[in-house]
């Protein structure tokens, strides 16, 4: 798991505890060297087109460097698949 998408999964205040504990164990996806910086000038990419979320950024920037899908029902993600290699499946 992305450590960005762990982060606001615990963020639901009602979250059950179990659920919590079992989000917890799910392995680590590391973040590659220089991810910060991609990650930052991909949201400069997209905000020169229209609005982005600082955490889609890092979500976004993490599967692209892993080259993996991102499955979501977050439309706000289409703006990261048109300005930059993120592969989507809504």
């Amino acid at each position: 798991m992305i450590p960005v998408v762990l982060t606001e999964l615990l963020s639901d205040p009602a979250l059950s505890s179990g659920v919590a504990e079992t989000l917890s164990e799910i392995p680590m996806i590391e973040l590659e060297p220089g991810y910060w910086q991609r990650a930052g000038l991909l949201r400069s990419k997209v905000l020169s087109m229209r609005k982005a979320r600082l955490g889609d950024a890092l979500i976004a920037q993490n599967c692209i460097d892993r080259g993996i899908a991102l499955l979501t029902r977050d439309n706000d993600f289409r703006a990261f698949s048109d300005a930059a290699q993120l592969n989507l499946v809504p």
